[in-house]
C-alpha cells in the first residue's frame, strides 16, 4: 500500500495556478513515444490516455518516434511547441546513458525536456526461444559453445548490454547483441526465430512465457516477481555489475508553463491512485508504479546520470 501513501502525497504537494493551466486542455493532446507501437510504453501511455481522455474531454494521440537509440523521439519532444500539447514518454536511457555512449546528441540531455513524473520502473527477463530448450544460464552458455555463431540477443538497456557481455567473457560464451527500436519489435525477432535471446520488459513476454513460446532465465531486478516467482534475480545468479533497473517518465518540451507541468502531474498521479488502474496497467504487466512530483524526478534523473557515467567509464565502451 506504500504507491498509493506516496502518490497522494504529491498530489497534495502540487499546487495549480495561473491562467495557463485554467482551461488546459482545450483541444487534443499528442503523445510522443521513444519506441515503436506494441511496445509497455505504448501500451501504458494509451491506457493512461484514455482516462485523460474520460477527466479532460480531450482526445490522446499517440505518434510513436523510433529509432536512433531512442535519440529521435527526445530530439522530436525537444523541437515541439512548448505549449503543453505535446507530451512526451521518454526512457531513461537517451537521457542517462546516451550522453556518455553518443559523441553527439540530437537534444540537449540535461535541459532538452522539462520532468512531468516518473511513471514506472521496469522489471527486465532475460528469455529465450522456446526453440533453444534451455532453462537456466548455464545451459544457455553450454548451447552458445556448442553452437558458436548461431546466437544473438536483443536489449535497449546498456546495463543489460553490460550484463551480457561480462557473462560471454567470463564464460568464454558465443554471442552478439542485435539492437532493436522497442520491446514489439524484439518479440517480434525472437518469434521470427531471427533473435532466440532477449532483455524485455516483463509486460512484453509475459504472455509468450504462459504460451509456452519463450522461456524466462532471469530478471533484472533487485527482488524477484510476483508474477514469476520461481526465476532468480541477476544478483541471485552470481552477478554483481551495475544495477539493471530502468524507467519511463512523462515529459513535456523545455519551456512550457510550470502550472501545466504541475497539472500534468496532478492528474496523472490521480489516474494511478485508483486500485483498478494500477492493477490493470502496471502490477499486472511486471511494473513498478513511481508517479513522484517534476521536482523529485528531476533529481532521480540527475542522480541516474551521474551512475550511468561510471558505468560508461568502467566498462571502457568506446563512444559512437
Amino acid at each position: 500500500m506504500k504507491h498509493p501513501i506516496r502518490i497522494v502525497s504529491v498530489v497534495a504537494g502540487l499546487v495549480v495556478h495561473g491562467a495557463a493551466a485554467q482551461n488546459y486542455p482545450d483541444r487534443p493532446i499528442r503523445v510522443l513515444t521513444t519506441t515503436s507501437a506494441g511496445g509497455i510504453s505504448d501500451i501504458f501511455m494509451r491506457a493512461l490516455g484514455e482516462e485523460l481522455h474520460r477527466r479532460w474531454g480531450q482526445p490522446v494521440l499517440i505518434d510513436n518516434r523510433p529509432g536512433g537509440s531512442q535519440n529521435v523521439g527526445v530530439r522530436a519532444c525537444m523541437e515541439a511547441a512548448p505549449d503543453g500539447y505535446t507530451i512526451c514518454i521518454i526512457n531513461a536511457d537517451p537521457l542517462t546513458y546516451n550522453p556518455f555512449l553518443f559523441k553527439n546528441l540530437p537534444f540537449d540531455p540535461e535541459h532538452g525536456v522539462q520532468p512531468v513524473t516518473q511513471l514506472f520502473h521496469l522489471s527486465q527477463l532475460l528469455v529465450v526461444s522456446d526453440a533453444l530448450k534451455v532453462r537456466s544460464v548455464g545451459e544457455l552458455v553450454a548451447y552458445s559453445k556448442q553452437k558458436p555463431g548461431t546466437l544473438s540477443y536483443s536489449t535497449a538497456a546498456p546495463p543489460l548490454a553490460l550484463y551480457m557481455e561480462n557473462l560471454k567473457k567470463h564464460n568464454d560464451a558465443d554471442w552478439v547483441r542485435v539492437p532493436f527500436k522497442g520491446g514489439g519489435d524484439a518479440v517480434t525477432g525472437m518469434l521470427s526465430g531471427s533473435v532466440p535471446i532477449g532483455l524485455i520488459g516483463v509486460g512484453n513476454v509475459m504472455g509468450h512465457m504462459q504460451a509456452g513460446t519463450m522461456t524466462g532465465l532471469v530478471i533484472g531486478n533487485d527482488v524477484r516477481s510476483p508474477l514469476f516467482p520461481d526465476i532468480p534475480t541477476f544478483e541471485e545468479s552470481g552477478y554483481r555489475g551495475p544495477s539493471s533497473r530502468s524507467w519511463y517518465g512523462l515529459f513535456t518540451p523545455p519551456g512550457v508553463a510550470q502550472a501545466i507541468v504541475d497539472k500534468l502531474a496532478k492528474e496523472v498521479a490521480l489516474i494511478a491512485i485508483d486500485e483498478g488502474f494500477r492493477q490493470r496497467n502496471l502490477i499486472s504487466r511486471g511494473l513498478v508504479p513511481v508517479f513522484n512530483s517534476p521536482e523529485e524526478f528531476a533529481r532521480v534523473i540527475r542522480e541516474d546520470r551521474a551512475i550511468a557515467g561510471q558505468v560508461v567509464k568502467d566498462s571502457n565502451i568506446e563512444q559512437q
